[in-house]
């Protein structure tokens, strides 16, 4: 689990070893951004896009305000007739920034530029004290 903080290791274990070494190969190919950084590049460029990719289910039971959902199994799908320019800044999470990784490496495949996988997901935006809508 080289590449992963400790504290990030050990929410790890509960998930498949093989997930796990999908995401951190992804991670190896993708950029991150914390959530301090997320609130200065949304804040900086009014066209940066914070897309949740998690399941409906997720989001409707909470989301982070001023998100969008494209859940990761409708992204690649959805994801050019959404966001067509694919200069466009996209700031994905999860739950925890695992899926986001891995979504953020489905879009830069398909030719977007300028795509960022949100460290931590939906739990590090919650502990920052991101307003969340229910």
């Amino acid at each position: 689990m080289a590449g992963f903080p400790r504290q990030a290791k050990l929410a790890l274990m509960k998930h498949a070893p093989g997930f796990l070494k999908l995401v951190e190969d992804a991670k190896s190919r993708i950029r991150e951004v914390t959530v301090e950084q997320t609130r200065a590049r949304l804040a900086s460029n009014p066209g940066a896009v914070l897309i949740d990719v998690r399941e409906d289910l997720e989001w409707t039971a909470s989301h982070a305000e001023g998100a969008v959902h494209l859940g990761k199994g409708v992204l690649e799908r959805d994801l050019e007739a959404t966001y067509p320019d694919q200069a466009a800044e996209l700031i994905l999470y999860c739950g925890g920034g695992f899926r986001s990784a891995l979504a953020a490496e489905a879009a830069q495949k398909m030719g977007y530029t300028n795509v960022w996988s949100l460290a931590g997901g939906f739990r590090a935006l919650g502990e920052a004290g991101w307003p969340m809508t229910r």
